[in-house]
């Protein structure tokens, strides 16, 4: 039988997105440690990029369950030195219970799922980040209930986080008001999959208009730090601040998958003010994948 990935928020249904949710807030909430499910079992957690939230988090979830994790970088395994990704899946994948990557191209994570004999979780890559979702939408979930129907307001980069926003949007039923500055925007081959679940506004302040949730990210992501001055004059005016807030509604949360900028994407008012659950945000880093970890591996119904 053919593992079950976890490379998109489309590998979820709805009643599965809301199901994973439940169960991290439960994990969360009653830390049982006598609750040992993957005691015995492997995780090869594989990274081409830096990280501090997905190795703590995956790492720390495995020994909560008993298990182990082993971090993998090019440097130090024949990744690095040009040995064919195929080869490299079957080879790890008969060693290990589940594979994650945080890597550049998606292309990476695919190949690995499809030539690998355990599930393969994407942990990033240039293209989407779905886990950080997981972790966002229990964050909201905790604080405001079921996000369906609701309308959440990205400003800034069209970059794998927006892209992953715009997939949840479509499995939860909520609605994504999108502003980015011209040549930044999100895929069109993503957003015309989504339909009447995202929207386009020409101005930060517009597209906050009655959000529920308002969220950014850097304006330049790992990989693009020498557009970093080019990218400052094309986001000036993308800085989630006050103003942006106080037009969204008055009980709106502001997230950021962090790191973050303080005076860049987001001023320092907002994001250590009282509607930033960013710290929330963070530690259900651990919860929501230790969720998806159960999900993947315990093959028992939640």
């Amino acid at each position: 039988m053919n593992p079950r990935h976890f490379i998109s928020l489309l590998d979820l249904s709805g009643d599965e997105f809301r199901s994973l949710i439940s169960r991290a807030i439960a994990l969360k909430n009653n830390r049982d440690p006598d609750y040992q499910p993957l005691k015995g079992q492997v995780l090869a957690m594989i990274f081409e990029k830096s990280s501090t939230r997905t190795r703590i988090s995956f790492e720390a979830g495995m020994s909560h369950f008993g298990g182990s994790a082993l971090f993998l970088s090019p440097r130090d395994t024949q990744l690095g030195r040009g040995e064919p990704l195929q080869d490299s899946a079957k080879v790890i994948s008969s060693m290990v219970d589940c594979i994650m990557l945080r890597t550049d191209k998606h292309e990476t994570v695919t190949t690995f799922a499809q030539y690998s004999s355990v599930p393969v979780i994407n942990g990033l890559t240039d293209l989407q980040h779905p886990c950080q979702l997981l972790a966002d939408m229990q964050t909201y979930f905790e604080h405001r209930g079921d996000i369906k129907g609701k309308t959440v307001t990205w400003i800034g980069d069209g970059n794998n986080m927006c892209h992953s926003y715009i997939h949840a949007a479509m499995v939860l039923g909520f609605t994504l008001n999108i502003a980015c500055p011209k040549n930044y925007q999100p895929l069109a081959s993503i957003v015309d999959a989504a339909g009447e679940r995202v929207r386009f506004f020409d101005t930060p302040l517009e597209a906050a208009q009655n959000s529920d949730l308002v969220v950014t990210d850097v304006w330049a992501s790992m990989g693009q730090e020498e557009e970093q001055k080019q990218r400052e004059l094309a986001f000036k005016d993308y800085q989630v601040n006050a103003e942006i807030m106080k037009a969204a509604h008055s009980d709106a949360l502001f997230m950021h998958c962090l790191p973050a900028h303080r005076g860049e994407e987001v001023s320092a008012e907002v994001i250590d003010g009282s509607q930033s659950v960013i710290f929330d945000e963070a530690e259900n880093r651990l919860h929501a994948q230790k969720a998806l970890l159960e999900f993947l591996l315990c093959n028992k119904p939640r």
